[in-house]
């Protein structure tokens, strides 16, 4: 009986892996960036921290400080909502999600909203609304939906507005545009919880 020697394992591994990164499905996300060959064909804005792929009917708006031009908030919006990403690090074992998703549910009923978990596709999510201040002396209630999404070393947070947040059923592209997030957590060391560094693309660093 013949054994294979470690060389053609080796060589079977990796371009078995590599055939594993170049069927991308960009809906099967969110995933981490040494997953996805990045030389796919698919044209990605890189913030650093994030890479997103254009969807059809939605628009990236990026809030940035002036001074330093970091990025403080990605949005994804669309006539009928938007969902907001925020990806963080997290520890190489455990559950960043379960740990912090019960203080995301208290801050929001100590401002004076409401929150339920429910199950949903990437696992426990939170539910509820808020009260926002729309004039002087108006409020109204904004319902949000936040899903949490535990990767290798990170955590992405993804809190979804409008019609997303209140038809959670019906926002199967809203769960596309999540799906097709790439996050790339870097290897070099961050306390557990701090923010992801995101950074204008270089083409948007030279217009601005």
């Amino acid at each position: 009986m013949f054994r294979r020697n470690k060389g053609a394992e080796a060589k079977d591994a990796a371009e078995a892996a590599t055939e594993e990164k170049a069927e991308f499905d960009p809906t099967a996300g969110p995933w981490d960036v040494s997953d996805i060959d990045l030389e796919d064909g698919v044209e990605r804005v890189d913030l650093g921290g994030l890479l997103l792929a254009p969807s059809p009917g939605h628009e990236l708006r990026l809030q940035v400080d002036e001074a330093t031009q970091q990025v403080q908030s990605v949005l994804i919006a669309g006539p009928e909502g938007a969902v907001e990403l925020r990806p963080f690090a997290a520890p190489r074992n455990g559950d960043l999600w379960d740990e912090i998703r019960p203080q995301i549910a208290e801050d929001m009923e100590r401002r004076g909203g409401k929150v339920e978990e429910r199950e949903g596709v990437h696992g426990t999510e939170l539910v509820g609304s808020v009260p926002v201040q729309v004039a002087e002396d108006k409020t109204a209630e904004q319902p949000s939906r936040i899903v949490g999404v535990n990767g290798p070393r990170w955590l992405l947070r993804a809190t979804f507005l409008g019609s997303p947040a209140t038809n959670p059923d019906e926002a199967t592209d809203w769960e596309a545009v999540l799906g097709s997030v790439i996050v790339r957590r870097g290897s070099h060391a961050m306390p557990v919880g701090d923010p992801l560094p995101l950074t204008l693309p270089p083409q948007a660093r030279k217009q601005a």
